[in-house]
């Protein structure tokens, strides 16, 4: 500890402190002083995930040492900005906070902590760590330093200022922010207040400061950052209901058009909603509402199957939906089973009435936005891409495509899902893929008839096909469409394009927000 009363010796000081990259030996002492830090342990990464850090950035993360004590240290990654935008959580830009989203090819910075020991906070150990992020962004030939950046006495004025014009007062220097007027001073300058971006930050109340320092000495590599295209190759399959005997009729009849798609090098194979009501052809069961509870039964069978599938073709899959029980409640789901072995879901959000009439189908909350080795990417059901609010988030959270497997009875309904899903693709600039079913099942409620015309969509512009179709399968019959989309194209379009609909919203006239679950509500990630 520096003696409050002694003078120091700057000369001597300066060779005491070491500006050095964090070592493993260091995680267990800089977890113990960011709890002192923060003042609250919630807001600290925990070993794991400093671990994972070194793992995968070890230039990234510095620390401070005094006298053979760590007083200081800050984290940060790789990532190209504009893959995530500006209404990020933390959550989301670090990968849950073990950055395996770090991206070697990016060229922005982004810090995601920055601790000083409470007792040596007079000796500018957050200027020293700034200073090694700056050299850090230099070296690497970074276009910027980004990060979220706290703003820990908002409390004290929310009742009376908005976190907006909190920002404001603090920057023309009515009020002191410790935080935000030492990044000022340290040449950060403010892009935007963010909310939701720190659960457990309750003295920001959740707002951040989106903060930059932009590279003077950056360089553009050409061959290095511009990128004439990054394809992604879809197949969407048009899935034909038949009754079938036994769960492995169903495996065969997947495996059928994942290993087709695999075979002409296809990114994602895309099922349609609810295809696992082909398994009621053989259960003996008549009620809808026991019907689902013993589809369920099927859940970790289904896993498997997909899960093994997407390894051995090694192809990324939207294995439609298939419905699970969770704490004696019914859901439909919709799984992302990647080509390493992981699997995401999204629960459907909004919920029809005959949904919730015959199968008690209970709503998820919140949208994912996933990240996979061609894009970002969310899943929203044939009901939820009726709803606009709920693309328009996903496109914030950094969405660059959109699945919507879809279940209709009829072409009224299917139209539905078709002119939603293409509105979707033009007023969010985004990809959008909508894999339906055909056919029939006797005796299954809901799927007597079914009709569908599937499809890969786009923005409508000059870069896009005419008709802002890619590719589209021919109407109701079993089929399989391949279409290639663009996501550099859709990055320069989002830009430069003819109209810039996401540049253009007035967010000082309206806004759209997704309510965050409470500690009150049951599973958060639904």
């Amino acid at each position: 500890m520096v003696e409050k009363n002694k003078e120091i010796d700057s000369n001597q000081l300066g060779k005491e402190i070491i500006v050095r990259n964090t070592r493993y030996d260091d995680i267990d002492e800089i977890i113990a002083m960011a709890h002192l830090g923060f003042g609250d342990p919630a807001i600290a990464f925990n070993r794991k995930q400093y671990e994972t850090h070194l793992q995968i950035f070890p230039e990234g993360q510095i620390c401070v040492e005094y006298k053979g004590k760590i007083i200081g240290s800050c984290s940060s990654l790789i990532i190209n900005f504009e893959d995530y935008g500006e209404n990020h959580t933390i959550g989301e830009i670090s990968g849950g906070g073990y950055i395996r989203n770090h991206n070697p090819e990016g060229v922005n910075l982004y810090g995601i902590d920055v601790v000083v020991h409470p007792e040596y906070r007079d000796m500018k150990i957050g200027r020293r760590l700034y200073e090694a992020r700056r050299e850090l962004c230099k070296r690497f030939n970074l276009k910027s330093i980004i990060f979220g950046g706290r703003i820990p006495n908002y409390h004290k004025y929310a009742d009376k200022l908005t976190a907006e014009e909190y920002v404001e007062e603090v920057i023309q220097k009515k009020i002191y922010d410790p935080v935000l007027t030492f990044q000022i001073m340290n040449g950060f300058e403010l892009r935007k207040v963010m909310s939701n971006y720190l659960k457990e930050d309750k003295e920001s109340l959740e707002y951040a400061t989106l903060m930059e320092w932009v590279n003077v000495d950056y360089r553009p590599d050409s061959d290095h950052h511009y990128r004439r295209s990054l394809p992604v190759r879809i197949s969407v399959i048009q899935y034909m209901l038949r009754e079938i005997e036994e769960f492995d009729d169903f495996a065969a009849q997947v495996e059928y058009f994942i290993e087709s798609s695999s075979n002409i090098r296809s990114d994602f194979a895309v099922f349609p909603e609810s295809i696992t009501l082909q398994l009621l052809s053989f259960i003996d069961e008549t009620v809808p509402s026991k019907q689902v509870r013993k589809l369920a039964e099927y859940t970790d069978q289904y896993l498997k199957l997909f899960t093994d599938l997407a390894i051995r073709y090694n192809i990324n899959i939207i294995g439609g939906s298939h419905f699970v029980e969770e704490d004696n409640s019914i859901y439909n789901v919709s799984f992302l089973f990647r080509r390493d072995g992981t699997i995401e879901k999204q629960y459907q959000i909004h919920i029809s009435s005959d949904e919730k009439k015959w199968w008690g189908i209970q709503p998820g909350r919140t949208v994912q936005v996933f990240d996979t080795d061609c894009g970002k990417i969310s899943i929203l059901l044939g009901y939820d891409i009726q709803f606009a609010e709920l693309s328009r988030i996903a496109v914030d959270k950094g969405a660059q495509i959109i699945f919507t497997p879809f279940s209709a009875e009829d072409e009224q309904g299917y139209l539905r899902v078709r002119y939603c899903s293409q509105a979707r693709a033009v007023e969010n600039e985004v990809y959008t893929v909508m894999s339906g079913t055909v056919g029939h099942l006797p005796y299954v409620y809901h799927m007597d008839v079914q009709y569908a015309q599937s499809g890969i969509f786009s923005p409508c512009d000059f870069n896009f096909p005419s008709r802002g179709i890619i590719s589209e399968c021919g109407a109701n019959i079993e089929t399989m469409v391949i279409g290639e989309i663009d996501l550099e194209v859709l990055r320069r379009y989002r830009k430069v394009g003819t109209v810039t609909h996401l540049k253009d919203r007035r967010d000082d006239v309206y806004r759209v927000q997704l309510i965050e679950p409470t500690s009150s509500d049951l599973e958060t990630s639904r």
